[in-house]
C-alpha cells in the first residue's frame, strides 16, 4: 500500500524538462498516455466519427421513410383487401340468397310437376276404369243377348212347324211385298 501512495505522491511532482527517458511509474504515464491518445484521436477522428454518425442516421432515416411508405402501402392493400372482402362476403349472400329462392322455385316446380302428373296418372287410371267398365258391359249384354238368342231360337225351334213355318214365311213376304210397292 505504501508503494501505491507514493506513487500518488510522485504524480505531484514533475520533473523539469530537458531530459528524455522511459517514465516507468505506470500511474502517472497512463492517464497522460491516455488522455495525449484521446486527444488525438477526439481531434482527427471527430470527422470520420461524425461523417459515420450522419451516414448512419441518414440510414437509420431512409429506413424509417421506407418503414413508413411500405407501412402506407399495406395499409391501402389492406383496405383494399377488406373492401373485397366485404365485396365478395355480399356476392357471397346474394349467392346463397339467390340459391336458396332457386333451391325453393325448384321444389316448387317439382311439386307442381308432380301434381301434374298424378292428376293425369288419376285421369288415365278413371278413363282406363270406365272404359273396362264399358267393355266388360258390353261383354255381358253380347252374352246375354246370345244366351236370349240362343234360347228364343230353341224355344222357336221346338215350337215350329212347318205350318207355321210357311205362315210365316209367307206373312214376312207380304209385308216384304208391301213395302216394296211404297218405296216404288
Amino acid at each position: 500500500m505504501k508503494n501505491v501512495t507514493d506513487s500518488f505522491l510522485s504524480l505531484g511532482h514533475w520533473p523539469l524538462a530537458g531530459s528524455f527517458g522511459f517514465n516507468t511509474d505506470i500511474l502517472a504515464t497512463n492517464p497522460i498516455n491516455l488522455s495525449v491518445v484521446f486527444g488525438v484521436l477526439i481531434f482527427f477522428g471527430k470527422g470520420v466519427l461524425s461523417d459515420l454518425l450522419d451516414n448512419r442516421k441518414q440510414k437509420i432515416l431512409s429506413t424509417i421513410r421506407n418503414s413508413e411508405e411500405l407501412r402506407g402501402g399495406a395499409i391501402e392493400q389492406l383496405e383494399k383487401a377488406r373492401a373485397r372482402l366485404q365485396k365478395v362476403e355480399m356476392e357471397a349472400e346474394l349467392f346463397r340468397v339467390n340459391g336458396y329462392s332457386g333451391i325453393e322455385q325448384e321444389r316448387l316446380n317439382l311439386i307442381n310437376s308432380t301434381s301434374k302428373t298424378l292428376e293425369q296418372l288419376e285421369n288415365y287410371k278413371n278413363e282406363t276404369v270406365l272404359f273396362e267398365q264399358q267393355r266388360a258391359i258390353n261383354e255381358v249384354r253380347q252374352r246375354v243377348f246370345q244366351q236370349a238368342l240362343q234360347g228364343a231360337l230353341g224355344a222357336l225351334n221346338s215350337c215350329l212347324n212347318n205350318e207355321l213355318h210357311l205362315r210365316t214365311i209367307s206373312t214376312n213376304m207380304g209385308m216384304f211385298g208391301a213395302m216394296k210397292e211404297i218405296t216404288d
